[in-house]
């Protein structure tokens, strides 16, 4: 199969201010094995030791989930994944202006309606409708252009700005200020796609490069995907205006950043919390995309 090899090392360590007596968490750090990609090698382990158990949501995704009945001051989350990610296809240069009728059928139908509906953070507002009026991103081609016009236009009025949301942030945030991060972008493309009937869900992973925004860092990525007549699920990257391929690494798929956070959970103890992340995602010697 045609797609390069990567090993991605997550590390996630939690430095707490006083002593955890105890604490749940769920991971979301396993990467898919679906449209293409495969997964050649896992590791995850925690540091006070824990005992993971392996659970898969609605949407396929993998959970870790585990207690830890110790008391610590630090929890240490190492993950290592060998991958391998698909070319993707070529794409037409267009879509029949009929296929708008097909692909907002699927808006109605209950394989696709998580996707299709407003989430907790995609909900739709006044700032939203403003925003698409002063834009003028509403369909006027097929949905392939349509779509690939409102990726660009996102990527084109937004300013890429870490620490300016968080990870609870809606779209309300970067419509008002117009700095966000990669999470942000993806929230307001869906919120407006699944306005306009196609279905639209939140894809976390890691990209390898980055190599059309220089001020977006290598490893952890947050994208969309769209279901597309003749196409299927495609994934667009509002942040870096362009569209996902082998350079991508598809971890979770949801309906938005709550579904597929890496890491979640609740303490007792601990006080005051800081939260180090640490990516790194190398190519594996000859495995060249042919």
């Amino acid at each position: 199969m045609n797609g390069v090899r990567y090993h991605v090392e997550h590390v996630s360590c939690y430095r707490y201010e006083a002593p955890v007596q105890s604490c749940v968490m769920t991971l979301c750090l396993r990467p898919r094995e679906d449209a293409g990609q495969s997964l050649q090698g896992f590791e995850i382990a925690t540091e006070p030791t824990a005992l993971l158990n392996a659970q898969t949501d609605c949407y396929g995704n993998t959970h870790h989930v585990f207690n830890l009945h110790q008391q610590h001051d630090e929890l240490r989350i190492e993950v290592h994944s060998d991958v391998r990610s698909p070319v993707p296809d070529p794409l037409p240069l267009a879509l029949p202006r009929d296929a708008w009728r097909e692909a907002r059928s699927w808006a109605n139908s209950f394989d696709h309606w998580d996707f299709a509906s407003p989430s907790a953070l995609t909900r739709p507002t006044p700032t939203l409708d403003a925003f698409i009026d002063h834009h003028q991103v509403v369909p006027v081609a097929d949905p392939l252009t349509d779509l690939l016009r409102l990726s660009s236009t996102l990527n084109r009025v937004f300013r890429y700005e870490p620490g300016t949301t968080t990870t609870e942030s809606t779209t309300q945030h970067i419509l008002e200020t117009g700095g966000g991060v990669c999470q942000d972008y993806a929230h307001v493309m869906i919120a407006i796609a699944r306005s306009w009937g196609i279905p639209s869900r939140y894809v976390s992973g890691y990209l390898a490069e980055a190599t059309l925004n220089p001020e977006t860092s290598v490893g952890t990525h947050a994208w969309v995907e769209c279901l597309l007549p003749e196409i299927g699920w495609l994934g667009f990257d509002p942040t870096n205006n362009a569209l996902a391929d082998e350079l991508y690494i598809r971890v979770g798929i949801g309906r938005d950043f709550r579904d597929v956070s890496p890491t979640r959970g609740v303490r007792h103890g601990g006080g005051e919390t800081e939260l180090e992340v640490e990516v790194r995602v190398q190519p594996l010697e000859g495995d060249c995309v042919p």
